[in-house]
Order: structure tokens, then C-alpha cells, then sequence
């Protein structure tokens, strides 16, 4: 699958996004080493703590059903209805869930503004010195 057909899959997924509050909806798109594509939106919660991003929803989909080797992640995200008008990167608690199951350089996350503008970084890139389970074995 090519990263415009993964964006693809993000944008339809955005459309399912829960976000009542923030109204800001992203979509995900998580494609595996096996070929198969998991998508996830953002779930909102009143009290907040308890909300997901889209980028987890994905993971925990493709996990939950026995996978562990990932390619590369879509983002797409913006206000309710509009298109995305910046790039919309992982926040923090992704950036380490992925790190838990990803090759920091191999693994690539690729966002897109909306109006054309794609960028594919490593996840090393966004999340350098990442904390993994090599950090708990010295």
C-alpha cells in the first residue's frame, strides 16, 4: 500500500472521530508488516482523561487481534468540517506506544496538511532517546 492510499484510509477514518469537546477530529491509518491496514479516530470523554487518540485506537485495533510488526502510520487531522490545514503529528503518549512495538527508524509516520503537503518522518525522528524495553534490561 502506497502512503497516498494510507491517507486515504486516515481521512475516511477522521470522519468516524467522536470529539464533541475539542472538536478537532483525526483519523489514523496503521499499516502492518503483514499488509493489513488498522484504522482509529480520536474518542472523546467529558473527562478528558479518559479520551484516545486516533493513532492509539489504531494500534490497539491491530493488537488486539495479534499483530506486532508495523510499517508505517497516516495522520490526518483539523477542525470539524474542514479539511486539515497543518500537519497533525502524534502527541507524546502515542509517540511511546509506538515506540513499544516499532523500530524507531524504520517505522514511519506520515502526515499530510490537506492541501497536498505530505511529510514522512521516522518515528527516531519525533520521539528521539525514546524509553523502550531495551531501558529495562541494563
Amino acid at each position: 500500500m502506497n502512503n497516498e492510499e494510507l491517507i486515504m484510509a486516515a481521512r475516511e477514518a477522521r470522519k468516524t472521530a467522536y470529539a464533541p469537546y475539542s472538536h478537532f477530529q483525526v483519523g489514523a491509518a496503521l499499516l502492518t508488516d503483514t499488509g493489513r491496514v488498522y484504522c482509529g479516530c480520536n474518542i472523546e470523554n467529558a473527562a478528558y482523561g479518559p479520551s484516545n487518540c486516533a493513532e492509539r485506537t489504531a494500534f490497539f485495533k491491530a493488537v488486539s487481534e495479534g499483530e506486532r510488526s508495523f510499517r508505517k502510520i497516516a495522520v490526518v487531522g483539523g477542525r470539524e468540517g474542514t479539511e486539515a490545514d497543518a500537519l497533525c503529528a502524534p502527541c507524546g503518549i502515542c509517540r511511546q506506544v509506538m515506540q513499544e512495538f516499532c523500530d524507531p527508524e524504520k517505522f514511519k509516520i506520515i502526515l499530510t496538511d490537506g492541501r497536498g503537503k505530505i511529510r514522512e518522518l521516522s518515528l527516531g525522528e519525533l520521539l528521539p532517546y525514546g524509553f523502550g524495553a531495551e531501558n529495562l534490561s541494563r
